[in-house]
This record gives structure tokens, C-alpha cells and sequence, in this order.
């Protein structure tokens, strides 16, 4: 196969492998197609108002101050005298838009949503704001339009501030508050001079959403715990007590309004959310006004963890729900249908009661958060109710006990639910029956027809006969039954279509092994192809694959079911076809030393698991530095090379340390950036003197000038960093000068970069400044020392494989100081792939990994700190800072694959020989992954699985392209006109 073909088809397959396991796992749970469902009593509300407090932490709300006083008295005096409280349990991602659909919509989001940015509707869905017969809502543009935009009818209303309002280096951000409730009021006001919307207002089934941002938007600047943070807090309790007071006066005190205060995510200490960590799962939740309970008084209540005593309220019963319970809560109590896709969840937590068990949240010392969670205390406290996720687990029950109802009302509720639940059961039953052979089709039992009909008939008859308990039991059971059948549905072809991936994943990964050996080592001999066998073979594997493409056929498939169950069959052909290579490896095989082989293969086995393990824990990488020390003295290179030696073992141990420190953005420290600016400087300066007194009759020394030009820029980013910080710690913003040398910083350092030299030692010299001048501006503490301590081992390894080279007697070491990269050309047939060439790539998927996760800045969405990026802009816009973000990751990325590029050429071999290696190693990696991607257990866990196996894919694709990048960083030069010099005579 062609290089190019090769490198193509091989994007082709992981792209595949990376998208199947959001088919598999992740697709949407959401049917369409069923009859609404409303409880048929007077509800208690005519209209309900819904505070959604952006950010907002349960801790920080219900918490005291330091002096005993509550941050938000108002919210606090109405759960001690007037309404009933808890925590609302959120699910990952603890994003804005995937919190505002669970609450208003009843369901947790697909990660499908996340190609929409959270903001635009990936799929069609209900929500209580469409069921409702007016809805007015104040607040984000990145929230409001998306509940708009999908309802039917022109009845939700919209009032957005500007975009450009939501900065995070604003003076205040409590403003967007303030600006919600300054709305509102004047709304109101108004009504009294409109008749058409006065009218409007007094309809029933009215919904009121005031969506607060200022807590977000300061809780990103300043943390959490800043008192800009608890400051807002207080302006929007203040806020929530002035809009209570208006409406209830507004209305003449009627008692038929219902309020709702809660918030879409939390946050954690260091200002981010997205992950599962406790501090953002657990968010507040007030309910007060119509058709409420009041306060219940107890005396003992089973939780495990002391928020009751840090919060001082032990004494008030603490009504637990998850947040997608909330819009079931609120179409019953203002009586419209429940929302047509909600899947809610919620633990019926009474004091003491066994059988509702609270599973605890296991969150021990992992690197996602690198936090020690404790068994007591703080938001940090590991056991909280946590749901294990899947339908099939799900508790499915209307939260009750937030009602203040008749008993016969809360039982309709329920059957209501069941009902609807019931409803999506049947839908998803019929689409996959449709979709699947008769003979083949397995129905749910516990669920067929006949006991769907007894269940309701059951059900019925125990509310005609008042036995409300029984029946509130029997939609419990009815609704666990439904949610356990829509999972059977839902995961119907999970393991047709992980087996199909599976099976590709190996016979790629056995192909590319096959292509090693056959065209990279000297292992078997050239086999003339036998013709007949491969047209037998050809017509066997296109009959397998019309078998397959007809079977999918009939059953009405999805696209996407065709490529994950074709794609073994041209891969297993490719292999197939390379049997007399197979044939001869294992004659080869058999012949080395048992001994020998079976040492080799458990290194290899042990190499890959530390890499995998890395994953887990950062300290992997660590240990594995420490052991790459010990290299040169275990080769015995130290004794040829003892300067190299030396320095390599010191800058492994240097690197080794990164790891074990907190992962970046929980402190900025912007006096350790312009350190590391400072020491890129004296570095260069340093080595400038150097390539000054070398002697090379092929460098011209006006292209001195470039590396001049990248200090300054190095310089000018230092100055940058700390005069942004300093310009927004005093609230003063980004100032406009230093977001322009931002973005031309960015622009230009790659240009500066191909005007260098392409003399291996100059060229990555270039290569480090244009990407340090550009990793500054996006760094805020002591990552900004790391691509230094990583570019100066990858130039020392550079200079040890030359050693390794000598060592093994394989080539003669050539003169780096005069190697030019431009020189390079295919050398493939000078020397084939030795052994210690898998050691080079497995170096490599090592620095590799190290560069990704040394300063552990992806290792989940929460720790992605926006202040990273406040030096180009910040005002939020999501897909331009995940962009600068995902440079920041690169940057020590692509210094690592510069370097590989030089290993390659410098040791005599090919670009895609090393490369076919690391492909291997990371396709190894990818399919441990694949078989721990879980879609069950904790949101922590799960969210850790889905992140691992993305990372190890993007990584695998990521190194396709990035060897190509490499390969025009070091190769390309531009070259500008330059002036002759002209002599007088």
C-alpha cells in the first residue's frame, strides 16, 4: 500500500474508532412519537417563577459566615419558615446548557450537544416551557434562545443582554443580575399600561425564568471562594426577595404562585466546572410558595456527610433530588403535561429508611481532581447520593414529598408519570422492532403487553378504592420496570456493534504489525503472489461483505450500523492476504531463544500498561522518568558518553517532578511565568553565543537576526502576561494594546519560525522560542517552566540516540552541529528496523503522553482554567477558548514530534518506519480503552472512561497529522529577498 494511501485509510479507521463509541454508549436516549401526559386535578399553582443561579455551589449558598450569619438570609428564611430544601444531584457534564435542559426539560442531555457548543438543539425535545401557556425568561443569550427556538407557538418569550455583557474581566459581573432583575421589574411595570400583556400575566400554567450569570461569570474570575463570589450571592438573594415581594403583590397575594431557586452546575475551587466532582454535582435547591410543603421539623437524619451539621440544619428535613426531577416538579405544580422526553430520577430519602439506600460517590485520590476526598468535610467529602447511571438503575419517581397536595392529587401525579415513562417504553419497543428481524427480535418480558395492561388496570383500581400508598408503590414499580426496558431497548445492539469494532481494532492493529514486518525488517523473504488465491480470497471477502450489507438492509439500519460492521472485512482481507508473511515471522519466531522472546514481549506488556496506568495516575509518569534516568547506565552508554549521560539523567529527573505537582489553574502564579520568560531569554542568549563562536562555512549570519526578533517576542509575551493580570486584578479589563500583541504574537510566531535555518540544532533552537512566546501568553503558573525542562531532554535524547546508534555498531554517528534537515531523503534502504528501534518509539508515545498530561492541564473539563486565555480575550465564547486551550496542549506536543523527526532522520531510518511502531503501541493503548469505556456507575467514572478513550484516539490521530507538521517545521524555510551589498571601486 501506498504511504499516502496507508496514512489516509489509517485516519479513515480511527476516526471510526473514535465516533463508535458515542454510537455505541453515548447515542441519544430521546423518542418521539408520544401522547402528553397531564394530571387530570386542579393543580395548585396558576404560575411558577424559576431562579436559576448560574454556578451557584450548594455549599456556598446554605454555608455560613465566618461570624455565624447566613450569605443569603432571605433564601435561608424562607427553607427555615416557608418552603422545603435539598440538594439537587447534577450529571456530567456540569455545563450550562446541559443543566438548564435537565432542569426544564427532564432529561439529561447526549454528548452530542457538545458539537452544538451546549448552545444550539442537537436533537428535537419537550420541555416544560413549551407545555406551558406563556413563558417569559430574562438572561444569557446562550441560554434562553434554545428553549425558544424549539417550542411550538409563539408563547416563550425571550429578553437577552448582549453577548458581549458575559466578561470575564469585567468590573462586576453581579451586573448581569442586576440587570435580569431591573428587567423584570420594568416588565411588570409595563404590564399595568398593556392590557393584551396584563391579561397574558394572569393566565394559568405561567412560567417566570430568570437566569442569573453573575455568579458563573465571578466565580470563573475570581474562584469561588473570593468575595466577589459571595458577594453576588448576596445581590441575588436580595434580588430573589424584591421579584418574590413584586410578584406576590402584583398578583394581590393570591397564594397560587410557586417559586423555584436552584442552579444548573456548581464550580470547583479553581473556577471551572465540567467534570463530577462533587463541588460541581451538587447544587442548591428552594422550593417555596403554592402547593409546597413547609419545613418539616425532625429530629435525626441518615446522610453520609456532615453538611446538616456544617450548615446547621439538621433540624430541617434535607429532600434530596436529582435535577432532572425538577421539571416533573414543576408541570405538577403548575398542572401542565409532563414533558414528552423526561427520564427524571430521585431518591425518596426519608431519615432512617434503609431500603432507599444513598450510594456513596467514590472519589479517592484520583488525578482528575487531585484532590483527597475524605469520608467527612467540605465539598470535598467523597459520599454524596450519587446515581448509578443507566436507565436500568434509574429511581423514576416524582418527588413527593416537595408537595403540600391531597394525597389523591400526588397519586395521579405519579400514575401520570408512570404513564408517560410507559409511554416512551412503547415507542422505543416499536422502533426496534421495526428495525429488527422477527426471528432475531428478543422482546423485554417483564414488560410485554399483558403486564403493561394488569400494571395500569392495578393501579386504577387501587385509586378508586383510596389505597394511595399501593398505588404510589405500584407506579414506583411500573416506572423502575418502563426505565429498565428503555435501556434493554437502547442498548439493544451495543454488543453486535462493540464486537464489530473490537474485531477491526485487532486486524488493523495486526495489519500494521504485518506491514513491519514485511517492508521495515529483514525477518521474512519476498513471496511472489499467488494470483489464484487471491482472486478465492477477494470473491470470499466481497461475498461476506454483501452478506453483511444485506442483512443490514432488511433491518432498515442506521448509516453508520454499515460502516462499524463492514469495516472487518477489507481489513481482515489485508491481512488475510499477507498469510505467507505470517508464516514465515512464526518460523523465525520459533527459532530465537525462548527465553529471550518471552523477555522482550513482557517488557513490551509492561511498557504499554505503565502508559495506560499514566493515565489514571499522573505519578506514572514519574516512575517511568526515573527509569528512563537509569537508561544509559543500564545500555552501559554512560561509559562512551558520560557528559550526555549525565545531563540526561538530570533533565529526566527535572521532568519527573511535574507530574507529581497540582494540576494547573487551581492557584495562578504569574511571577513563575515571567520566570520562565526571563530564563527562555538567558537560555537563548546563552546559546546564541554559542552558534556565534561555532565555526559552519554553510550558516550565514543574517539569519542571526530571526532568533533576535523571537527573543524580543519572547520578551514582549513576558511584559504581556504580567501587565493582563495586573489590568485585571484591579478590575480595569483586557487592556486593547496587549489583546493585539496577543493575537500577532500568534499569527507571527510560526512565520518567524520558517524564516530560521534548517540546521537540526538551529531550527528546533527556532522552534522552542516561536512556541514559548506564544505557550507564555497562555500559561498562568508553573507550566510555563515545563516546555524548557521537556525541550531540553528532547535535545539531549536527540544526542543520546546517536550514542544508542554507535553503541549497537549499526552506523557511524554523523555531525549534528552541520546536520541540515532540507538534506535528508529517503534512506529506508540503508538500514532496516532494529530491536532498539521499538524502544525509540515506545520513548517517544512516552514523551508523548508525558507532554500531554505533565502538567495535567486536560485531564478533564474542569480543569480547563479560562485564565489561561485572558490574555486574548474574555468575554466567554466557548469555541474560541477551547481552540487557545487545545493550542496550549499542543505546543509541548509538537516539541516532542519536532524532536522525533530528528531521532528518524539522524538514526538512519525512514519517517514511517518509527512511526509505524508508535502506531502499534498507541492502538494498543486505544483498545485497553475501548473495553473500559463504561456507561454505568458513577458520573465520575464515567466521565473518566468516555475522557480516557477520546484522549487516546485524538492522540493516536493527532500523531498522524502532527508528523506531517513536524515534518514541515523542520524542513520548510521561507526565504525573503535580501539586500546585495555594493562595494565602490
Amino acid at each position: 500500500m501506498d504511504i499516502p494511501v496507508f496514512i489516509l485509510a489509517g485516519l479513515l479507521v480511527h476516526c471510526v474508532f473514535l465516533v463508535s463509541i458515542f454510537d455505541i454508549y453515548f447515542s441519544s436516549p430521546l423518542v418521539h412519537g408520544m401522547t402528553p401526559q397531564q394530571t387530570p386535578l386542579p393543580p395548585p399553582a396558576k404560575r411558577l417563577v424559576l431562579f436559576v443561579a448560574d454556578g451557584l455551589r450548594a455549599d456556598s449558598l446554605y454555608e455560613l459566615d465566618s461570624n455565624g450569619t447566613a450569605r443569603a438570609p432571605y433564601l435561608r428564611s424562607i427553607l427555615e419558615n416557608n418552603g422545603s430544601w435539598g440538594i439537587s444531584h447534577t450529571r456530567v457534564p456540569t455545563e450550562s446548557r446541559p443543566g438548564h435542559v435537565a432542569l426544564i426539560a427532564g432529561f439529561y442531555e447526549d454528548v452530542s450537544a457538545v458539537a452544538k457548543g451546549w448552545k444550539e438543539n442537537p436533537v428535537e425535545f419537550d420541555s416544560v416551557f413549551n407545555e406551558s401557556k406563556y413563558t417569559w425568561s430574562w438572561g444569557s443569550p446562550d441560554i434562553l434562545p434554545m428553549f425558544a427556538k424549539g417550542a411550538t407557538g409563539d408563547h416563550v418569550y425571550t429578553f437577552c443582554y448582549a453577548a458581549e455583557s458575559e466578561d470575564f474581566g469585567a468590573e462586576d459581573a453581579a451586573k448581569l443580575d442586576m440587570w435580569v432583575f431591573d428587567h423584570v421589574k420594568s416588565f411588570f411595570k409595563s404590564s399595568r399600561s398593556n392590557q393584551t400583556l396584563f391579561s397574558a400575566l394572569n393566565e394559568e400554567k405561567v412560567v417566570l425564568f430568570l437566569h442569573l450569570l453573575g455568579i458563573d461569570t465571578n466565580g470563573h474570575a475570581h474562584r469561588p471562594n473570593s468575595r466577589e463570589y459571595q458577594e453576588n450571592i448576596k445581590q441575588v438573594d436580595e434580588g430573589v426577595k424584591e421579584i418574590a415581594s413584586l410578584i406576590d403583590n402584583f398578583y394581590g397575594n393570591d397564594g397560587k404562585t410557586a417559586f423555584i431557586l436552584t442552579s444548573d452546575h456548581g464550580m470547583t475551587d479553581w473556577g471551572s466546572h465540567g467534570a463530577g466532582h462533587p463541588s460541581e454535582t451538587l447544587t442548591p435547591l428552594i422550593v417555596w410558595g403554592a402547593g409546597v410543603n413547609y419545613p418539616q421539623k425532625v429530629t435525626t437524619q441518615f446522610f453520609e456527610d456532615n453538611f446538616l451539621e456544617e450548615w446547621k440544619l439538621e433540624n430541617l428535613k434535607r429532600l434530596d433530588v436529582n435535577q432532572a426531577d425538577i421539571a416533573p416538579l414543576m408541570a405538577s405544580l403548575i398542572g401542565v403535561p409532563f414533558p414528552l422526553n423526561s427520564v427524571h430520577i430521585f431518591w425518596n430519602i426519608s431519615s432512617g429508611d434503609s431500603a432507599q439506600g444513598i450510594v456513596p460517590l467514590s472519589c479517592s485520590h484520583c488525578w482528575l481532581c487531585e484532590e483527597s476526598c475524605p469520608t467527612q468535610g467540605g465539598m470535598g467529602a467523597a459520599p454524596f447520593p450519587t446515581p448509578s447511571t443507566g436507565l436500568s438503575q434509574a429511581q423514576g419517581t416524582l418527588p413527593l414529598e416537595y408537595l403540600n397536595t391531597s394525597a389523591l392529587f400526588k397519586t395521579e401525579s405519579m400514575f401520570t408519570n408512570a404513564v408517560q415513562i410507559l409511554e416512551q417504553f412503547k415507542v422505543k419497543m416499536s422502533q426496534k422492532k421495526e428495525t429488527t428481524l422477527s426471528i432475531l427480535f428478543t422482546p423485554f418480558k417483564p414488560l410485554s403487553a399483558s403486564e403493561q395492561i394488569n400494571y395500569l388496570k392495578k393501579i386504577r383500581l387501587y385509586i378508586e378504592q383510596q389505597k394511595y400508598d399501593e398505588a404510589i408503590s405500584l407506579c414506583k414499580t411500573l416506572i423502575n420496570l418502563a426505565l429498565e426496558g428503555l435501556s434493554y431497548y437502547h442498548t439493544y445492539d451495543r454488543l453486535f456493534l462493540g464486537l464489530s469494532i473490537a474485531v477491526s481494532f485487532v486486524g488493523w492493529t495486526t495489519y500494521v504489525i504485518l506491514v513491519i514486518i514485511k517492508a521495515h525488517t529483514n525477518l521474512t523473504k519476498t513471496v511472489p503472489a499467488n494470483k489464484k488465491k487471491s482472486t478465492v480470497l477477494f470473491y470470499g471477502f466481497a461475498s461476506a461483505g454483501m452478506i453483511i450489507t444485506f442483512f443490514l438492509l432488511i433491518q432498515t439500519c442506521p448509516w453508520t450500523y454499515y460502516i462499524y460492521c463492514l469495516l472487518p472485512v477489507p481489513v481482515w482481507y489485508a491481512v488475510v492476504k499477507e498469510i505467507p508473511v505470517i508464516q514465515d515471522l512464526a518460523t523465525n519466531v520459533l527459532s530465537l531463544h525462548l527465553g529471550q522472546s518471552a523477555g522482550f514481549l513482557l517488557v513490551c506488556i509492561l511498557g504499554i500498561e505503565i502508559l495506560v496506568f499514566s493515565f489514571f495516575y499522573r505519578s506514572a509518569l514519574t516512575v517511568g522518568l526515573l527509569v528512563f534516568a537509569g537508561w544509559p547506565v543500564i545500555t552501559q552508554l554512560w561509559i562512551q558518553a558520560k557528559t550526555k549521560a549525565l545531563i540526561w539523567t538530570l533533565l529526566c529527573v527535572l521532568l519527573a517532578i511535574f507530574p507529581l505537582m497540582p494540576v494547573v489553574g487551581r492557584e495562578p502564579n504569574i511571577p513563575l511565568v515571567t520566570a520562565a520568560g526571563l530564563l527562555t531569554i538567558l537560555i537563548s542568549l546563552f546559546l546564541l553565543t554559542s552558534l556565534c563562536k561555532s565555526e559552519n562555512k554553510y550558516r550565514d549570519n543574517e539569519d542571526l537576526k530571526v532568533y533576535f526578533y523571537q527573543m524580543f517576542s519572547v520578551a514582549l509575551s513576558t511584559y504581556v502576561v504580567g501587565s493582563t493580570h495586573n489590568s485585571l486584578k484591579i478590575k480595569q479589563g483586557l487592556p486593547v494594546m496587549n489583546q493585539i500583541i496577543s493575537w500577532m504574537t500568534l499569527v507571527f510566531s510560526p512565520v518567524l519560525l520558517l524564516l530560521s535555518p534548517t540546521f537540526l540544532f538551529e531550527r528546533l533552537f527556532s522552534i522552542l522560542l516561536s512556541l514559548m512566546s506564544t505557550y507564555l501568553l497562555l500559561s498562568t503558573g508553573y507550566e510555563a517552566l515545563f516546555p524548557l525542562a521537556l525541550f531540553g531532554l528532547m535535545f539531549v535524547w536527540i544526542n543520546m540516540e546517536q550514542e544508542a546508534l554507535q553503541h549497537y555498531g549499526l552506523s557511524l554517528k554523523p555531525k549534528l552541529a552541520v546536520f541540515n534537515f532540507t538534506c535528508t531523503m529517503d534512506i529506508t534502504q540503508f538500514r532496516q528496523l532494529h530491536l532498539d528501534d521499538v524502544r525509540r518509539s515506545f520513548f517517544f508515545v512516552f514523551f508523548i503522553v508525558t507532554a500531554f498530561f505533565g502538567t495535567g492541564n486536560i485531564a478533564s473539563i474542569n480543569s480547563f482554567d479560562p485564565a489561561s486565555v485572558y490574555c486574548f480575550l474574555t468575554v466567554f465564547s466557548p469555541f474560541m477558548m477551547g481552540g487557545l486551550l487545545l493550542l496550549k496542549v499542543a505546543i509541548p506536543f509538537v516539541l516532542v514530534s519536532c524532536a522525533f523527526e530528528a531521532v528518524q532522520v539522524t538514526t538512519q531510518l525512514s519517517s514511517k518506519s518509527l512511526f509505524l511502531i508508535v502506531l502499534v503501541i498507541s492502538d494498543i493503548m486505544a483498545l485497553h480503552f475501548f473495553f473500559l469505556v463504561k456507561d454505568y456507575g458513577s458520573w465520575l467514572d464515567i466521565g473518566t472512561s468516555i475522557s480516557h478513550y477520546v484522549l487516546v484516539m485524538s492522540l493516536t490521530i493527532f500523531m498522524m497529522v502532527m508528523n506531517g507538521l513536524a515534518q514541515l517545521l523542520t524542513t520548510r524555510r521561507l526565504e525573503l529577498p535580501r539586500r546585495n551589498k555594493h562595494h565602490s571601486m
